[in-house]
């Protein structure tokens, strides 16, 4: 293995990053990482009409959310067309490229011809070796493929592949316009930032043979090629937006931990042993490539929840404090109190999955409306029940601590005095100051919402009903 390890992710700006390219850049990064090696971020924005500035932001923000840190780029295949149009003439000069004058008609009753003959649709190479140099007259330019011999490649997921160059026919790499085409453009990086290990999906398998010809004709060290299987929704089918979120933006917004839907994906797919929870220093000390499974993963929204209410409750509420605040946000409640924050996450994070979950059942920590379930509202807010919350009332209002435990005593002591069961005064209570009949235990949800509050609601409850 080369001293340097240097990989590459180069998504194409037609869209958001979704979960399967952000593992595939996951399986790159943590490869570099492991080898003390370097990884790259390439723009891949030859596809002029469908690129967009705003894909390019999505894919950044998704890369930074999940902390994937790039240590050289971005680089955009759009301001390297004068290295391209470089490559693309040596090619023509060395006799590894040839311009194509064939027309659009051509072409299409050549495919109709060999589809009724059940042949594999193919150029049949008529120009190849015209050696016309007429560039008034339209044309394309295409790669002079090898017409003998085989292309064979260890691939470090599949084993070995090897295809037959008879297979293959001679790729435009320039268009008609002068635009190089997508797999040119990938071979001249490729070679120029010294990839040593491509990682990618296994719908660019098809591409690796005439990439490794291109690439043997600019004279280069051919990398090494991983091809990841894709990611099925839960029917089966290759995964997209009818599964659900496929963005990886889309996570953040539904409320997800970064760490964990990385450990989800790294898990995707690839193991080590029967370790379900990762570290990111765990995931670069045992990420081997070899490890990866060479049939499709399928992708389970509950194991992902599973593994962020893990995160929610093991790691420190400070680190996801700030997207707990967007979440809240989202729902028009704006907070500034870093204590009460903390400590709502604290209260709230062993009873849901995401954060998004948690701001929603929080509400009432942070308002000063209520949301009143009203099946809840009718079961335990009663006539008869009037007396018990004004003897509640008068007992908090006289509490110099408020405290958990002091409000803890408070409700055993109003419970007694009533001849009535904890939960008979605890769920009315719950009621009356959430608006529903779930919560924290009661005395914890009593203290973060504070004494004015819970004497105002009480109060509210009481003329209510």
């Amino acid at each position: 293995m080369p001293s340097k390890i240097r990989t590459r992710f180069a998504p194409s700006p037609t869209g958001y990053l979704h979960v399967g390219g952000a593992r595939t850049a996951l399986f790159a990064w943590l490869y570099a990482r492991h080898h003390n090696g370097t990884f790259i971020l390439r723009v891949e924005d030859t596809d002029l009409e469908r690129s967009s500035e705003e894909s390019i932001q999505a894919i950044l923000d998704g890369m930074h959310w999940l902390g994937l840190n790039y240590d050289e780029g971005p680089f955009y295949q759009t301001q390297r067309f004068d290295r391209y149009r470089e490559v693309i003439q040596q090619f023509l000069k060395d006799g590894h490229a040839y311009r194509c004058y064939c027309s659009k008609e051509r072409l299409e009753k050549l495919r109709e011809t060999q589809t009724i003959n059940k042949e594999k649709p193919r150029y049949d190479g008529l120009c190849r070796e015209l050696n016309r140099n007429d560039l008034h007259s339209p044309h394309v330019i295409r790669f002079k493929n090898p017409q003998t011999g085989t292309v064979i490649f260890d691939d470090l997921i599949r084993g070995k592949i090897s295809v037959c160059n008879a297979e293959l026919d001679d790729l435009i790499i320039a268009r008609t316009d002068g635009v190089p085409t997508y797999n040119f453009c990938v071979v001249v990086d490729d070679f120029d930032m010294k990839i040593t290990d491509v990682i990618r999906g296994d719908d660019h398998i098809n591409n690796t043979p005439r990439q490794m010809n291109m690439l043997a004709a600019m004279g280069a060290t051919i990398p090494r090629y991983a091809h990841v299987p894709m990611i099925l929704g839960s029917d089966g089918k290759r995964l997209s937006k009818r599964h659900g979120a496929v963005s990886v933006m889309q996570f953040c917004e539904d409320g997800y931990l970064p760490d964990a839907l990385m450990n989800y994906l790294v898990r995707l797919g690839w193991s080590h042993g029967d370790q379900e929870i990762f570290s990111r220093d765990e995931m670069i000390q045992y990420f081997d490539v070899s490890h990866i499974n060479n049939s499709a993963a399928m992708f389970n929204t509950e194991k992902l929840d599973w593994l962020n209410q893990h995160y929610l409750k093991t790691k420190n509420p400070a680190e996801f404090k700030d997207a707990f605040v967007d979440q809240l946000k989202s729902l028009g409640i704006n907070t500034t109190d870093d204590t009460l924050l903390i400590a709502v996450i604290d209260a709230q994070k062993e009873r849901v999955k995401t954060l998004k979950e948690m701001a929603s059942s929080s509400r009432y920590f942070f308002e000063d409306e209520l949301t009143f379930d009203e099946a809840a509202v009718k079961k335990f807010l009663t006539p008869e029940i009037k007396p018990l919350l004004i003897a509640a009332k008068n007992i908090f209002e006289k509490l110099s601590e408020w405290t958990k435990e002091s409000l803890h005593q408070a409700i055993i002591q109003i419970a007694e005095a009533q001849g009535v069961k904890m939960g008979q005064l605890a769920q009315p209570l719950r009621v009356a100051l959430t608006g529903s009949t779930i919560s924290p235990s009661i005395d914890l949800t009593m203290q973060l919402i504070g004494k004015k509050k819970v004497l105002a609601r009480l109060e509210r409850a009481l003329i209510f009903h």
